[in-house]
């Protein structure tokens, strides 16, 4: 993994295009690219032949992420934290605590995705004693949120008149859409955003890739907030670059044993013994195998197969 030159805190940078020049031919790539995101970046590994691993889309058969859950698992659990500074009116928001007190309503948090991301970011929300609201279209993930809160946290089915509905009336929206490899779609809309009011707070987890807000862009830990229509944006890219202590000692204890297996037998022997591997290669020998990203960019899909002998 190249280190980061953006001045930015960082356990998982994405090479930027200063870096691009160290980039060659033969190289292995393997951490967080978010390619879908950065025609450039895809661009760059595409013509220098680097062969690129994303950790975000190594996949278990069940469908999990195990690289990607323990970044998303710290940034759903830092979203209410954010959340509670920025809504003081010192840094323009309502001037409400995020928990109310005696007699005095809490604040309502709705919640968009109840993946990892976004179950850590209500179960934070509701133990700060905030309303919390979660959508997603998967029942199964909103029937495991309600058992395990016992009702605390409201579960919904997302639908377009829900997401007008519940952005509306929240005091703090949290972003948490997932397509793996893919761009996140945009489904908060600004008309969204511009029914809230005024010194609500508008969080992205997903801005990684892409984000799942019209009103969305990347911001840095150092200039991380900007407002529109009147609501404070919080979209950080690398949230978990802020708490670098906790954040690598996650991430090492989930990508070392990958990062081994590929220096002591190479990649292609290791994509051939481990499908959930083979699903992280996103770029290799100057072509694209990931879906998502070649659908993102308009690029040609090249089957990992067709590169890599012997794989299924």
């Amino acid at each position: 993994m190249l280190p980061s030159s953006s001045g930015e805190t960082s356990v998982n940078a994405v090479p930027v295009a200063s870096e691009f020049e160290h980039l060659r031919e033969g190289q292995i790539l393997f951490t967080y690219l978010h390619l879908a995101a950065s025609a450039e970046l895809t661009q760059a590994l595409v013509e220098r032949k680097v062969a690129a691993v994303a950790y975000e889309t190594v996949q278990l058969p069940d469908g999990r992420l195990p690289l990607l859950a323990p970044m998303s698992e710290i940034a759903g659990r830092m979203a209410p934290h954010v959340a509670a500074h920025l809504l003081e009116k010192e840094y323009g928001g309502r001037g409400i605590l995020m928990g109310g007190v005696s007699g005095v309503r809490p604040a309502k948090v709705f919640v968009l995705g109840a993946g990892m991301a976004g179950s850590n970011a209500a179960w934070i929300a509701a133990g700060m004693e905030a309303e919390v609201i979660v959508v997603d279209t998967n029942l199964d993930r909103l029937r495991f949120i309600d058992q395990i809160h016992k009702g605390r946290i409201i579960t919904l089915m997302s639908d377009r008149l829900t997401l007008e509905q519940r952005v509306r009336e929240a005091d703090v929206v949290i972003g948490s859409v997932l397509v793996p490899g893919a761009r996140a779609p945009k489904l908060i809309t600004q008309e969204m955003i511009r029914s809230m009011r005024a010194g609500a707070v508008a969080i992205d987890i997903a801005i990684d890739q892409g984000g799942c807000m019209e009103t969305s862009r990347m911001t840095t830990h150092s200039d991380p907030t900007y407002v529109v229509d009147g609501v404070v944006h919080y979209c950080v890219g690398n949230m978990p670059g802020a708490v670098p202590n906790t954040s690598t000692y996650a991430l090492t204890n989930v990508t070392l044993p990958y990062a081994l297996r590929i220096a002591a037998n190479g990649l292609e022997d290791s994509v051939r013994d481990d499908a959930t591997l083979a699903l992280g290669v996103n770029v290799i020998a100057g072509e694209v195998t990931n879906p998502g990203v070649a659908e993102a960019h308009g690029m040609t899909l090249t089957p990992l197969s067709a590169i890599v002998a012997g794989l299924s």
